[in-house]
């Protein structure tokens, strides 16, 4: 599935134009790399996305096409969120993990 349907179909952001900006602005990485809005997401990966002033980290747990409200928060499982570092050394030595 792209990345911006699913982060539209999973609810962490509500449409799916603002989904592919967000993605197309660089904000969104896929397993440690920067992500297009047109890259596949597949079960297990992890995806950093950094929502104004902190970055969310999520792990994709299930793939569906049309979920339902209630299931939209079960396709993923929040792993951490952590407030944007001030400077660009920490941020990417945060997005490396260390």
């Amino acid at each position: 599935m792209r990345l911006d349907k699913y982060l539209k179909v999973s609810r962490l952001i509500k449409r799916r134009t603002l989904a592919k900006e967000v993605c197309d602005k660089g904000r969104v990485e896929i397993n440690d790399r920067q992500a297009k809005s047109s890259s596949n997401v597949k079960i297990g990966d992890r995806l950093a996305i950094r929502f104004g002033q902190k970055i969310v980290t999520v792990k994709v747990e299930d793939i569906k096409e049309n979920p339902r409200k209630e299931e939209a928060a079960s396709l993923y499982t929040v792993i951490g969120e952590v407030p944007v570092p001030r400077d660009e050394k920490e941020e990417d030595a945060y997005m490396k993990g260390q």
